[in-house]
């Protein structure tokens, strides 16, 4: 196995089956710190920089909660318009990550731009992690949700997977790279015009990915043993930037995850995920449901993120 020392976090695309064993296994180690509200000192000499074009809730803050979990420092930017990269000078990600190296030992990057981080990691001597890039991939959100799923089933291998809403989501590109190492077939629910595109399908045909489609979740929810969820109403993430204009459109049913779908035909120990933020995709009377797991989510992304910065320091091996 490759040493994860040094190593860029870009795209789950050639992960192999024991690294992401191996992560989980440094992030089993590092549960019961971030449950015990702990800090410790493994990191204590080392700085995180975020570098963060596009807003985020909690990618960004869970990764520096993470880094305050082991000791270390943070510093960085949360909105790119009050940086030279984002006003009049528009610098580009070569100048800014030169410079950013110098700041820190490690950089996280969300990115409106698919591919930036990769740009970021040809030019910076620190490792990069790519906390979303445009339409691209989302890789930490999706090491998260796999842990989620093996904490909660004790396994990953031999589960079926139901993933609805936009799959030009990145969230969804990561998953199906993901689930390429894993035996379990999947099932993307998606509307028309949010249809998963020819590349990453032609990628997972490549790869031995068992997927399929299907136009309306009842259709298929009732054989899903994990039910992965993301909104159908989206911005634009090739934009920086993409405030609300007037009112949205809801979620069609086709696409909804209601209490009534989930007691009327989902299995009784099936689990529901959602990377958040949401609309009206899944009414909020689900969240003390037995389904729902979009909160151990959140909680395991800090656990997620502690595994991945220990281990791309060399803290851990």
């Amino acid at each position: 196995m490759r040493s994860f020392a040094g190593r860029d976090i870009l795209s789950l695309k050639n992960f192999e089956r024991n690294e992401f064993f191996r992560v989980f296994e440094v992030a089993e180690y590092m549960e019961p710190i971030a449950k015990a509200r702990k800090n410790i000192d493994m990191l204590k000499e080392k700085t995180l920089v975020t570098a963060f074009y596009q807003p985020s809730t909690r990618t960004r803050l869970a990764h520096e909660a993470a880094m305050i979990r082991l000791g270390g420092q943070v510093t960085g930017f949360a909105d790119a318009r009050m940086t030279r990269a984002g006003d009049f000078y528009q610098e580009s990600i070569k100048d800014t990550v030169k410079m950013l190296e110098f700041y820190g030992d490690v950089i996280v990057m969300r990115h409106f731009q698919k591919g930036a981080p990769h740009e970021a990691a040809k030019w910076a001597s620190i490792p990069v992690i790519n906390g979303g890039d445009g339409w691209g991939e989302h890789p930490t959100q999706i090491l998260t949700d796999l842990y989620t799923v093996l904490r909660e089933k004790g396994t990953i291998d031999g589960l079926r997977w139901v993933a609805v809403g936009d799959m030009r989501m990145r969230t969804m590109h990561s998953l199906g790279y993901a689930l390429t190492q894993f035996d379990c077939p999947i099932t993307f629910v998606a509307p028309p015009g949010m249809e998963l595109p020819d590349e990453y399908k032609k990628d997972y045909e490549a790869m031995g990915l068992k997927f399929d489609f299907a136009d309306h979740v009842g259709d298929v929810i009732g054989d899903a043993d994990v039910i992965l969820v993301e909104p159908t109403v989206q911005p634009d993430y090739s934009k920086s930037r993409d405030e609300r204009k007037g009112e949205l459109p809801t979620t069609p049913d086709n696409y909804k995850i209601t209490l009534d779908l989930l007691k009327n035909k989902a299995k009784s120990d099936a689990i529901l995920l959602h990377s958040l933020p949401r609309m009206d995709e899944i009414p909020t009377d689900v969240d003390i449901s037995r389904w729902s797991r979009y909160w151990q989510e959140a909680f395991n992304g800090v656990v997620m993120r502690m595994a991945l910065l220990a281990l791309v320091l060399g803290a851990m091996e």
